[in-house]
C-alpha cells in the first residue's frame, strides 16, 4: 500500500482511540509492527482557542513509523485551519474523523453525525484537501443506523481523500454486535483509492478474514488494548517476551510528559487490560482499579505477569 510517497509494508494500523492512544501506547504498538499510528481525536476548534490542552495529545514518539493526526469538527473553515496548525506539522498524514459514535460528538454534528450530512462532509474534505500538502484520509462507519458506506466512500474519493478507513458498524451500534465484513468488501471493490478495514480484528484468524475482503490495510483498535503485541501475533509470530517490560516501556514514555498523580489514575485502565486472561488476576483487579499508588500497582502487575 502506497500513500503519496509513503510505502507501507505490512499495512497495519493502530486505531485512534480517545483516552487510550497515548504516545507510550503508540510506541509499544509500533515496536510490534503497527506501521501507521493515529493520534487521539483532536478537536479542530480546540486547536484554535485552547492549544495548550492539545499540545500533550500531539506528542509523538520517534519510534512511530508513520504518524497520523486525526482531527474532528463540523466547520469546513475551522477544519482547514486545523490542517495548517503547527501542532500537526510532525504528522505524515492527516485523518478526518467522520465516524465517532460518542453521543457528545454526534450531538454537536461531528464524527458519525456527518454521515447524515454528506454535503457538509464533502465540503469539509474538499477544504482540508485544498489546505493540505500531505495525504488526507477519512475514517467513517456504515452510517447512522443503516449502510450508507458505499455512497459515502465514493464521495470521499471524489472529494480528494487519499484513502479511507471503514469501521463496519453503524453509529447506533457503537461497539456492539459484529463488524460487517461484507460491507468492507463492497467498498474495497468499488473504490480506486485504498480502503483500510476496521472492526473485530483480534488475532491471526480474524486478521486473515479481514484480508479476504480485499482491503489494502487493516486497522486494530480494541484488540490491541493490553495486547500491543497483537500486531506481531496477527502476522503469525507468537509473543514470547517479557510483558512487564512492555508495561514499563509504556509507562516510562509517559513519565517524560505527565506527573505521577495523573498517571496513577490514567494507567489504571491500561494496567487492567494488561491483566486480561492472566491466571489469578481476578482477585487483584479490584486493587489495581482502586489503587492510589502507582508503584503498588506496578508491584501487583509484576507478580501477575511474571
Amino acid at each position: 500500500m502506497k500513500i503519496g510517497n509513503i510505502d507501507f509494508e505490512k499495512n497495519l494500523f493502530l486505531a485512534p482511540m480517545a483516552g487510550v492512544s497515548d504516545v507510550g501506547f503508540r510506541q509499544v504498538c509500533s515496536n510490534f509492527g503497527a506501521e501507521g499510528c493515529y493520534s487521539e481525536m483532536l478537536s479542530a476548534r480546540a486547536m484554535m482557542h485552547n492549544p495548550k490542552k492539545t499540545v500533550l495529545m500531539t506528542i509523538t514518539s520517534p519510534k512511530e513509523k508513520v504518524k497520523i493526526g486525526q482531527i474532528f469538527g463540523h466547520e469546513p473553515s475551522v477544519m482547514a485551519k486545523a490542517v495548517l496548525n503547527p501542532l500537526l506539522d510532525k504528522y505524515d498524514i492527516i485523518d478526518i474523523n467522520m465516524g465517532c459514535p460518542a453521543p457528545k460528538i454526534v450531538k454537536n454534528g461531528e464524527g458519525g453525525a456527518l454521515m447524515e450530512n454528506i454535503l457538509l462532509a464533502e465540503k469539509i474534505i474538499k477544504e482540508c484537501v485544498k489546505a493540505s500538502s500531505r495525504p488526507l484520509s477519512v475514517k467513517f462507519r456504515l452510517g447512522k443506523n443503516s449502510d450508507k458506506s458505499l455512497e459515502f466512500g465514493r464521495m470521499c474519493q471524489e472529494a480528494g481523500a487519499s484513502f479511507v478507513t471503514l469501521h463496519a458498524r453503524t453509529v447506533e451500534q457503537g461497539y456492539s454486535g459484529k463488524a460487517d465484513y461484507e460491507a468492507i468488501a463492497r467498498l474495497s471493490q468499488s473504490l480506486s483509492i485504498p480502503v483500510v478495514g476496521n472492526g473485530d480484528v483480534v488475532d491471526e484468524k480474524s486478521y486473515q478474514n479481514m484480508l479476504k475482503t480485499g482491503v489494502s490495510g487493516v486497522m486494530i483498535g480494541r484488540g490491541a488494548q493490553g495486547r500491543p503485541w497483537v500486531f506481531q501475533e496477527v502476522m503469525g509470530k507468537k509473543f514470547k517476551g517479557d510483558k512487564m517490560q512492555v508495561v514499563k516501556e509504556h509507562l516510562e514514555v509517559l513519565r517524560k510528559y505527565y506527573d505521577e498523580g495523573w498517571l496513577t489514575l490514567y494507567m489504571r485502565k491500561h494496567f487492567l487490560w494488561y491483566t486480561q486472561g492472566v491466571q489469578g488476576a481476578s482477585e487483584k483487579r479490584a486493587e489495581i482499579a482502586t489503587s492510589g499508588n502507582l508503584q503498588q500497582s506496578l508491584q501487583i502487575l509484576q507478580q501477575l505477569l511474571k
